[in-house]
């Protein structure tokens, strides 16, 4: 059987390129239910760009260090690339996010779980308009974009995985409903609790178990010009950049520690960092909080009563360059410089996680409530915005749950942009949700690639993806696997491995 010209390898073409997306402007600071508002930049967020082509299909990456990346965010920088290199083929560029929770804010609107500044009072404090700040970042992110496609030159890539200890579960399980105890009202547009809790106390007597464990891989590609030389890398990790997640300047987290700590031996090379599926994941570690305290204290110096975030980071860094040494130190040994790439984009559709009547209603009387609190006139500006826009969140997730249940009448299903990228004997599949682990693991599984990298939070998809939970989280309850939280039902996350899995196959 002949084979197809795209199973054919051809010499390869690699360019790079980035961009620093801070700004000194006083921007939203999306990842709480609170507006938090930019005082500064701690360290540099960044865009970086990474093209790979063989002449017949190309892969065209782009990780920044946002929470999350919106559909019109990538609608922006396709149309700009389009406009200024119209060789680029646009349908081809992912654009994923890192998830710190320190990024600038770029929304053009208020979306389910935030509050936009111009729903909330915040007179004496200035925040910055978030369209201009899109305008600079869509513009920079497309700029990095056709820098990269201009660099491509023959190269070459090489590839593995490692170990590093950086997610960690955040679902706590107890033996009783959490809703039920004594004095559990919940908070309406925040969460339902059952059995499960993220960051719930671990010292509780009644705590059982982690409802998931964690994902030590530490999946790599290296890039190398025609001389062998290491120019950059993809490091792909099953943990979102938020060690820093409460600070109120602009910084990239642990990825700008890991950047530090590589480059400081290899040169300034570039670094694409990917978030794996860890919906259920994060950097925390909750019941051993005393003796890490301790670490920190005699290996960093760091004062055990005051942040740990910083002295978090350097560790976390240090392990996944580890990671980076030990594995760069046997894949360099064999460096590919003719491969097959495919590249499939698709949408798909998953089923959503339906609205119940009861939960409608239910929603519907919660927010009239909500609707009835004032806002909060005392206090500093800074206390008001604080309390104001965790109600403004609070009221948008109820009336999120209320679109949804008029939606799906109608729709009941979700569209979805969807990756799938072949190179060589490594694949690379793409979603827009934070995936609980669990998903990433059955396609791994299955796959009939060596090696698969899965990136989440990878935008071109609903405005509000949101968390994809497994049925487990659903049954658990709380925070990430609430009705306020899912947009996607388990049977959809599991549409989503089968969809994944069918076009890796006909790679």
């Amino acid at each position: 059987m002949k084979p197809r010209k795209s199973d054919t390898p051809q010499r390869l073409k690699i360019g790079w390129a980035s961009r620093d997306i801070s700004t000194d402007q006083p921007v939203d600071i999306p990842g709480q239910f609170h507006i938090r508002v930019s005082k500064g930049v701690l360290d540099p967020i960044t865009a970086t760009a990474l093209v790979i082509d063989n002449g017949e299909d190309l892969l065209i990456f782009v990780s920044a260090d946002l929470v999350c990346i919106r559909a019109y965010l990538v609608e922006e920088v396709r149309a700009r690339v389009k406009a200024q290199e119209p060789r680029i083929p646009v349908d081809r560029i992912v654009i994923n996010a890192t998830h710190t929770h320190d990024g600038a804010g770029y929304f053009c609107k208020a979306i389910a779980g935030m509050a936009s500044p111009d729903q909330v009072p915040h007179e004496g404090i200035e925040i910055a308009s978030s369209d201009d700040y899109r305008a600079f970042l869509s513009g920079a992110i497309a700029d990095a974009i056709c820098e990269a496609y201009a660099n491509r030159r023959p190269g070459g890539i090489a590839y593995g995985y490692g170990f590093a200890a950086v997610g960690h579960s955040r679902r706590e399980v107890f033996f009783d409903d959490l809703s039920k105890r004594p004095n559990s009202a919940g908070r309406p547009g925040m969460m339902v609790d059952g059995h499960a809790r993220m960051y719930g106390p671990t010292h509780d007597p009644m705590f059982s178990h982690y409802e998931a464990g964690m994902d030590p891989f530490v999946n790599l590609l290296y890039t190398f010009n025609a001389r062998g030389k290491l120019t950059g890398a993809i490091v792909n990790v099953p943990a979102p950049s938020q060690c820093s997640e409460m600070r109120e300047t602009l910084s990239a987290d642990y990825w700008h520690d890991v950047r530090q700590t590589v480059r400081a031996k290899h040169g300034d090379i570039f670094i694409l960092p990917q978030c794996a599926a860890a919906g259920d994941l994060s950097p925390r570690i909750q019941h051993y909080y005393a003796a890490q305290q301790r670490r920190f204290a005699l290996k960093y110096g760091a004062d055990p009563k005051g942040a740990l975030d910083l002295a978090q980071r350097r560790d976390i860094a240090e392990r996944i360059a580890a990671a980076f040494d030990e594995v760069f130190g046997w894949a360099r040994r064999e460096i590919h410089t003719a491969l097959p790439i495919r590249h499939e984009v698709a949408t798909i559709n998953l089923s959503r996680r339906l609205i119940t009547d009861e939960e409608a209603a239910n929603e519907a009387r919660e927010l009239r409530a909500l609707e009835a609190e004032p806002f909060k006139h005392d206090g500093t500006p800074e206390q008001q915005l604080r309390h104001n826009s965790i109600l403004v969140a609070r009221r948008n997730r109820c009336r999120g749950v209320l679109a949804r249940a008029e939606a799906q009448k109608t729709q009941p299903t979700c569209p979805v942009e969807l990756h799938v990228v072949r190179l060589g004997n490594l694949a690379f599949a793409t979603n827009p949700f934070e995936l609980y682990m669990d998903y990433m693991h059955r396609i791994q599984a299955r796959s009939p690639f060596e090696q698969t990298f899965i990136v989440q939070l990878a935008g071109g998809s609903s405005d509000t993806a949101g968390y994809l939970a497994t049925e487990r989280g659903v049954w658990g309850g709380g925070y990430s696997a609430s009705l306020y939280c899912n947009q996607v039902s388990p049977q959809g996350g599991q549409e989503l491995v089968e969809e994944t899995l069918k076009r890796l196959a006909r790679f």
